[in-house]
């Protein structure tokens, strides 16, 4: 099985042609993302045909074999697979992916005849408890959940919901991200009872308007350099608190993304799509 090893901005993915391939996914995820006996990846990623609308549909599964809905950095390296390996004979302008999420659109940037800086349409953020999803043991179930209290292991953290088409919550912070013990708290979050779905865990520093600093703790992943959707999620919920403007640099352990929203509409991320090696996975 041929596969290529790409990363966004640190995450990185092993990603397949599977258009005309059946397999066990989950199982394989949980194999080859495996850093010591296997290729080593924070996810799959898979190519498959379209359902609908889009020029093709992706899939990606985490090291725990779950199948996460959207992944922004996952989805940029998608962009870039799709160009390199000439899997459209008259590459568009814009390249329509179909996700778990729904439909998303990529702008992609060439550097010297290369595919390198990708934009994708986020989509819209949603806020609605039930359809993030969390459900909380009091208040009304369709107020955003904003700065709500919650006790993680004798550490008092307000966290803010969010959905990217997956489930965020985000915390800002005024001590530096890098002195929070994400080890420690990131999987006692991820795996608190008011997420029946787990949820994505964002530590923020917001550093002025335009500047904000983040670690993530990724359900089904753990800790990782960068996260796309989780990303958007802390500039989206910033926004949404007035604390940034309408684009803002984020810097993560594995590099920077442009996040812009206009309190509104859709998100828009700007990252880069990076080739490590390609490989052969032997069944």
């Amino acid at each position: 099985m041929k596969f290529v090893k790409m990363h966004g901005t640190g995450n990185d993915f092993i990603l397949i042609d599977a258009r005309v391939r059946e397999y066990d996914w989950p199982r394989l995820a949980m194999t080859m993302c495996d850093r010591h006996f296997g290729v080593g990846a924070d996810g799959i990623v898979l190519i498959l045909p379209p359902q609908e609308a889009g020029h093709f549909r992706m899939r990606i599964f985490n090291p725990d074999g779950s199948e996460a809905e959207m992944c922004g950095n996952g989805i940029r390296c998608f962009a870039r697979y799709v160009l390199e390996e000439g899997l459209l004979p008259e590459p568009p302008d814009e390249l329509m992916v179909e996700t778990q999420a729904g439909l998303r659109s990529l702008k992609v940037y060439r550097q010297k005849g290369v595919p390198a800086m990708v934009t994708v349409g986020m989509g819209q953020p949603i806020f609605t408890p039930k359809q993030i999803p969390v459900q909380l043991p009091e208040g009304p179930v369709d107020a955003k959940v904003v700065g709500y209290p919650t006790l993680v292991d004798g550490l008092q953290l307000n966290i803010s919901c969010v959905s990217m088409g997956n489930p965020h919550a985000v915390c800002f912070l005024d001590t530096p991200v890098d002195d929070f013990d994400l080890f420690r708290i990131g999987p006692i979050v991820e795996n608190l009872a008011i997420f029946p779905r787990r949820i994505n865990f964002e530590i923020v520093n917001v550093l002025d308007r335009s500047r904000m600093a983040i670690r993530i703790w990724e359900r089904g992943a753990g800790p990782t350099l960068a996260c796309g959707t989780g990303a958007c999620a802390a500039m989206v919920v910033a926004r949404d608190h007035s604390l940034v403007d309408d684009t803002v640099d984020i810097t993560l352990p594995g590099g920077q993304l442009t996040v812009s929203w206009d309190g509104a509409g859709e998100v828009y991320m700007t990252g880069a799509a990076e080739r490590v090696f390609t490989g052969v996975w032997g069944e």
